[in-house]
């Protein structure tokens, strides 16, 4: 049987890009940046009510979207599905495991979890609904806002992020259409993802990849900023975070022209070379058996919690902490889904489904658990064993807790110059390969499926996600932002619901018909020449 379904027809995606798409896309993003800086105020106030009737009304179901793409994601590795290749029968992977993952983390996280590695554990040993008020800032409290911090960056979202890029590769590269949110909704609505319907999915996606790209970059510049003050005296302020998204997007610019296979890759195991340095200082001039006992304990009492957090709706009605902290998670993840997701199907063609939910599953989340116990448990062992001071460091300037941090550590000038160097790098390299690989993603989307997007369209929006990125961070709109992409997860929900149906319906259809196949094989060989009846029955 052929591994491209006849049925399915292949891809009618415009080579130069859709009227509709590129010219709605650029309109959609350019409208709401201008709404957001010339009503700052009630542009404020409108995206902060909508986040607050989310997390007081509809809290329920962000978590039970985000779980159920977990198990979904868990059921696939063990179904019989899990053999079906993203790609035709004969295809294999076109990038070795390392850069795979290396490709994975740094698109996916990376600049992320470099910021609130120590930022958040450090909040939650000052209060989560989990802890009492006495064991604030206690070892118990300790080990429950570290838990907490690792169910965030943990298994959930990663789950949703294999979901969502499954469904991508497997439309794309095993049946011949577009690379978008579209095809996914093929086995519903068939030719009509060509029209409004298919338009409408895209745009949505295209609207969470640069406002939550967006937000991701203003984060990362304030820090970047924040390590170069250290390094050499410059002023903390705004003027100098526009100019350092300004020079980033440039660079990302020209690394997305060169192409996945060469700059994206490239910059992407740099990343995980310097990751590996940078966690390998902490382990060596931090406290070292207290880190890696407490790695294992930290992954040991998340997979125990998994479950229970995953599920868990903050009863009180007037509860705040679950809305600022795992439904802004959700929200971010799910409206960060389709950004991810395509750039992961990009980069998976040819492998099995089960190697694919496997790779996804296992080593992102893996790494993100050992880099947030590193980071997060130096700066626990600091303040309740050490000199203290981060708890005051983090509730003044969040941007600086890394750097502070190191500063506590008390490894000697030299060293603590070396490695603030060498995380002002990796905020460099992250924030270039998480722009350049969102630039690609845009691209993609809004010439329809087509992964080699002309360069012009490269430059374009490689320079707009910077410059959106630095517009809304100068007119003080980043909080407004965060808020917005929560928001943009809602609709897009549902657009991920219908992917999951349209995956699911298919992949049932492709097995009935190999089934079918397979037994009319086995009845021909087994009948006899000449004769009227079969030999045998094949049941």
């Amino acid at each position: 049987m052929s591994s491209v379904d006849s049925a399915i027809p292949h891809s009618r995606a415009p080579a130069a890009g859709h009227p509709v798409m590129v010219v709605g896309a650029a309109v959609l993003v350019l409208a709401f940046v201008l709404f957001t800086v010339m009503n700052a105020e009630y542009a404020a106030a409108l995206f902060n009510g909508a986040k607050s009737f989310i997390a007081s009304d509809l809290a329920w179901y962000y978590i039970g979207v985000v779980s159920f793409c977990l198990f979904l994601s868990v059921w696939l590795i063990f179904s019989r599905y899990g053999d079906i290749r993203l790609g035709k029968d004969s295809d294999r992977p076109e990038f070795s495991n390392f850069s795979w993952f290396s490709m994975l983390f740094g698109a996916g996280i990376g600049i992320g979890i470099l910021f609130w590695s120590i930022a958040e554990p450090i909040y939650h040993l000052q209060g989560t609904p989990f802890i009492t008020e006495a064991q604030q800032g206690t070892v118990a409290g300790a080990q429950v806002a570290m838990r907490v911090s690792i169910f965030h960056w943990g298994l959930h979202g990663w789950g949703l992020f294999a979901v969502t890029g499954l469904a991508l590769a497997y439309f794309a590269y095993r049946k011949g259409l577009p690379l978008s949110i579209r095809s996914s909704l093929y086995p519903i609505f068939g030719e009509k993802i060509y029209g409004p319907i298919g338009h409408a999915a895209d745009l949505l996606a295209v609207f969470g990849t640069v406002f939550g790209i967006a937000t991701s970059l203003g984060l990362g510049a304030q820090q970047m900023n924040a390590g170069l003050a250290q390094l050499l005296d410059i002023e903390v302020s705004i003027s100098n975070q526009v100019i350092l998204i300004a020079v980033i997007s440039v660079i990302a610019t020209a690394s997305v022209l060169s192409g996945i296979n060469k700059g994206i890759r490239i910059l992407s195991e740099w990343n995980m070379h310097l990751t590996v340095l940078i966690l390998g200082c902490f382990l060596v001039f931090g406290p070292s058996a207290y880190l890696l006992g407490a790695f294992v304990t930290n992954m040991g009492d998340y997979l125990v919690h998994a479950v229970e957090l995953g599920f868990w709706v903050d009863p009180d009605p007037k509860g705040q902490w679950q809305g600022w902290w795992t439904i802004f998670y959700w929200g971010w993840w799910i409206a960060w889904a389709p950004f991810c997701g395509i750039f992961i199907a990009r980069i998976s063609k040819g492998r099995t489904l089960r190697e694919f939910v496997l790779g996804v599953l296992v080593a992102p989340p893996v790494l993100a658990g050992f880099w947030i116990t590193v980071f997060g448990n130096t700066a626990m062992y600091i303040e309740l064993f050490g000199d203290g001071g981060l708890v005051a460091a983090v509730n003044e300037d969040v941007t600086s807790s890394l750097f502070k941090t190191m500063e506590l550590m008390h490894m000697g000038s030299l060293v603590t110059l070396l490695m603030t160097i060498i995380c002002v790098v990796m905020l460099v390299t992250y924030f270039v390969t998480s722009a350049d690989s969102a630039t690609l993603v845009v691209c993609t989307l809004v010439c329809m499926g087509n992964d080699n997007p002309p360069a012009r369209y490269r430059v374009f929006w490689g320079l707009a996600i910077g410059a959106v990125a630095a517009v809304l961070l100068f007119a003080g709109g980043l909080q407004a932002l965060q808020t917005a992409s929560i928001v943009a997860a809602l609709p897009f929900s549902v657009v991920l619901l219908l992917a999951i149906y349209g995956l699911l319906k298919s992949l049932r259809e492709e097995k009935a018909a190999a089934s079918i196949a397979r037994h009319s094989a086995l009845h021909r060989r087994v009948e006899l020449p000449g004769s009227e009846e079969p030999a045998a029955t094949v049941r």
